[in-house]
């Protein structure tokens, strides 16, 4: 409502993890200065930290909306937190006296100018706080690659797993080795009860459906795998970049993604998201070499070397995509895939535990 009637809204959420708000409260319990800040009820509360966590994620994805998102801001180092504050708030509101009024537009819609904190004010970006160089040596790969393969076998004939069905989707940079990593997860499935579905730009049916309609429709039965290579996150990455959508529909687009991914884990869905990331060096040198390799000559488009040239900008939806989709039941799963034999283990680690986790929560319930 107070954005319908112009109302610039800005939220901020100051986050500390358990760790932190523990050092927090002892560090202002041993400062005379501000011991009184901290009494029985300051402890009290975070012995229910845990609880409280648990309530607060939903409330934050409930109502972080695309007129008036949350943003939450790492609370733990007093300056970049205020800095952090302040320059989002400035952005905000620079973006609201920059934006030129329009007979079509409405309040609400220049309220959407309000960019998640990793790209907009700060330039923090989780992907550059990865390690994408892993060394793993082809011997070391063949014993994990079996290892793990044969676990990821065994849980799909165990007796609970046909209460449950699973879906892993792939996301990442072009030319990270998703296919890869998808055919050594499908190695060690029952070609009976997966399926493949790879995602490209929607038919004219689609079109004519909701956006996430074309997902729905794959959605697993109890006791099956659906592996989506590229997903619904498109709205918000290539969609968002390349302008396939208006501003409106990509920033409504993380609540719905949200709610469906809560709906699928409400029926006993292992939903498991990772997210290919490689270097830019990387990438050009593997896009040289598909240029040069006659049997991978094939992977390589015109579209890939334009899309390379928009790499700060898909970087800086990844970011917001993850900020604001990666919840404590839907996590992303980042791999680290310059080295490809780490990448692929890594991938089936995770889903293994993921799935392992699912079995248990079902065996609890029976």
């Amino acid at each position: 409502m107070l954005a319908d009637e112009g109302v610039l809204l800005v939220k901020l959420w100051f986050h500390l993890s358990k760790d932190q708000q523990k050092k927090r409260l002892r560090s202002l319990e041993k400062d005379p200065k501000t011991a009184w800040r901290v009494t029985d009820l300051e402890w009290k509360y975070f012995k229910q930290y845990d609880r409280f966590v648990k309530v607060c994620e939903p409330f934050l994805r409930d109502t972080s909306t695309g007129e008036a998102p949350w943003i939450v801001v790492p609370g733990a180092d007093p300056e970049y937190r205020a800095l952090a504050a302040g320059r989002h708030l400035l952005d905000a509101l620079r973006a609201r006296l920059d934006a030129k009024p329009a007979k079509s537009a409405t309040p609400a819609k220049a309220a959407l100018r309000v960019r998640a904190l990793s790209t907009s004010a700060t330039d923090l970006n989780v992907l550059h706080t990865l390690k994408l160089d892993h060394e793993m040596t082809r011997k070391t790969y063949v014993r994990e690659l079996d290892k793990w393969q044969g676990r990821l076998n065994l849980l799909t004939r165990d007796k609970r797993f046909k209460s449950l069905s699973v879906v892993a989707a792939f996301e990442g940079n072009d030319a990270a080795g998703k296919g890869g990593a998808i055919r050594r997860v499908t190695g060690a499935l029952d070609a009976r009860f997966y399926k493949n579905v790879s995602i490209a730009a929607p038919t004219q049916e689609e079109r004519a459906q909701p956006y996430l309609w074309r997902f729905w429709r794959h959605v697993p039965r109890h006791g099956t795998f659906t592996i989506f290579d590229r997903t619904w996150y498109g709205r918000v990455l290539v969609e968002r970049v390349e302008k396939f959508c208006s501003e409106v529909d990509w920033m409504r687009a993380y609540g719905e993604i949200n709610e469906f991914e809560q709906q699928l884990m409400a029926h006993n869905v292992v939903l498991v998201k990772f997210w290919l990331a490689i270097s830019k060096e990387e990438q050009h040198k593997r896009f040289k070499e598909r240029e040069q390799v006659s049997f991978k000559r094939f992977k390589i488009i015109d579209e890939d070397w334009r899309n390379r040239k928009k790499w700060n900008d898909y970087e800086a939806a990844v970011a917001d995509m993850v900020d604001r989709t990666s919840t404590t039941a839907a996590p992303w799963t980042l791999v680290e895939a310059n080295n490809k034999y780490f990448a692929r283990i890594k991938v089936l680690k995770t889903l293994v535990a993921a799935i392992e986790a699912g079995l248990k929560r079902v065996g609890d319930k029976s």
